[in-house]
């Protein structure tokens, strides 16, 4: 297939490209408009690969992407481009609606142009495949609870209630207009060349440079953790197999408290990269006051995509996040650029200040 995918330099985006790239049959065209969190360092490996190409645009740019879309032939759209930081969304929500509703409505416009264009056979094959989020569900309570495919909406933060929008058009544009979509909505992710002011990532490196691991409240709130690369197996596994109109919950089946997953992070340092003095990873972390509408839980359901798809998470959170410390430490190459706000030929500043 001749797949685009919109934000194709973010962190998940990233992912699915090199993911897609293995296939010789697919051509990935990477759309992507660069901003803070846009990094083409992450597809370094890929960069030159005969089934790759990039193109810097932005998807509230219509015509230019309805012109991306007809001159490259495209067969399938996986958006994943999007604002992602809650820290960032209390602070700036314009921009998350900018982005995430409106630019969702320009692509979603310039495809059912597209596809309205295209042979009959070819618009049967067609999909355009939206990546949202488990936060458009809001949060659960600690002790009981799970998100299904069909949990009312309820989103708390203004990152989550524009993920929530976006969904709606896209499923609005499949209703109306007969543009075949799919969707899924996944937990957080971690993994690979995840950027920097993340939850998990932060901790790595702010753990390295002997800084506070600010944990928010009392570190009780609960999240699923998806290791990124068994996430962009699903998601090309939605685009090729998943049911026109349906969507998908993709989870790792592996809760955790934001306290726990800093606490094994550490754990993990004490034994591969040892404190000077036999000090502890652990006393490092610092207790902050915690942020507006902290959802308290999240949990996915995946019962769905693997009884109908097949799929099923590879990694356990214990070897993932093994797995994640051990390529922190070995490619500075590419966070180094990033935690000193340098990268993509441009000085940008510090990183949004964060905590768990």
């Amino acid at each position: 297939m001749r797949i685009l995918v919109t934000g194709g330099a973010g962190f998940i985006g990233s992912a699915v490209c090199r993911h897609l790239v293995k296939d010789p049959s697919n051509f990935v065209i990477n759309l992507d408009k660069l901003t803070y969190a846009g990094n083409l360092a992450s597809l370094r490996s890929i960069e030159n690969s005969h089934n790759y190409k990039f193109i810097k645009a932005d998807i509230c740019d219509e015509s230019r992407v309805l012109q991306i879309l007809q001159q490259e032939r495209v067969e399938a759209i996986m958006h994943l481009a999007a604002e992602s930081h809650v820290d960032r969304s209390i602070d700036g929500p314009a921009a998350f609606v900018q982005t995430n509703v409106v630019g969702t409505y320009h692509l979603l416009s310039a495809a059912l142009t597209h596809w309205r264009l295209l042979a009959e056979e070819n618009q049967a094959q067609f999909r355009f495949h939206h990546v949202s989020t488990d936060e458009v569900f809001g949060d659960l309570p600690f002790e009981s609870g799970i998100f299904t495919e069909e949990t009312p909406y309820a989103p708390s933060s203004p990152y989550s209630a524009s993920k929530a929008a976006s969904d709606h058009l896209v499923r609005a544009w499949g209703e109306t207009y007969g543009l075949p979509v799919v969707l899924s909505n996944c937990s957080n992710n971690y993994g690979p060349f995840h950027f920097p002011e993340k939850l998990i990532p932060l901790v790595i490196l702010n753990a390295l440079e002997e800084k506070p691991l600010p944990v928010y409240g009392k570190g009780e709130n609960v999240r699923d953790w998806l290791q990124v690369e068994d996430h962009a197996q699903a998601l090309a596994t939605v685009l090729t197999r998943g049911t026109v109109g349906e969507s998908y919950n993709i989870g790792g089946n592996a809760e955790r408290t934001n306290l726990q997953v800093v606490e094994a992070i550490c754990d993990i340092l004490d034994q591969v990269r040892p404190r000077a003095g036999g000090k502890k990873y652990r006393d490092l972390i610092t207790f902050v006051p915690d942020r507006p509408g902290h959802d308290r839980r999240y949990a996915i359901d995946s019962s769905k995509i693997r009884r109908e798809l097949g799929w099923a998470p590879s990694e356990s959170f214990e070897s993932g996040l093994a797995r994640t410390v051990d390529w922190f430490l070995e490619n500075d190459w590419w966070w180094r650029p990033i935690r000193e706000g340098t990268y993509n030929g441009n000085r940008l500043g510090k990183l949004k200040e964060g905590a768990a």
